[in-house]
């Protein structure tokens, strides 16, 4: 957790805002990549595409 932490100061001391939606576009689209290797949930993923 600390590594948010650290990555949040990062972002604020040097003004770099606009990082944080694409790094939360690049999770987002990670997990759902994880979900639709190995789970149950991956017929209704692969419905939304």
């Amino acid at each position: 957790m600390s590594f948010v932490v650290e990555f949040w100061n990062f972002l604020r001391v040097r003004k770099k805002y606009w990082l944080l939606p694409v790094l939360v576009m690049m999770a987002l689209l990670g997990g759902l990549i994880v979900l639709s290797q190995t789970s149950a949930v991956a017929p209704f993923i692969y419905a939304l595409f």
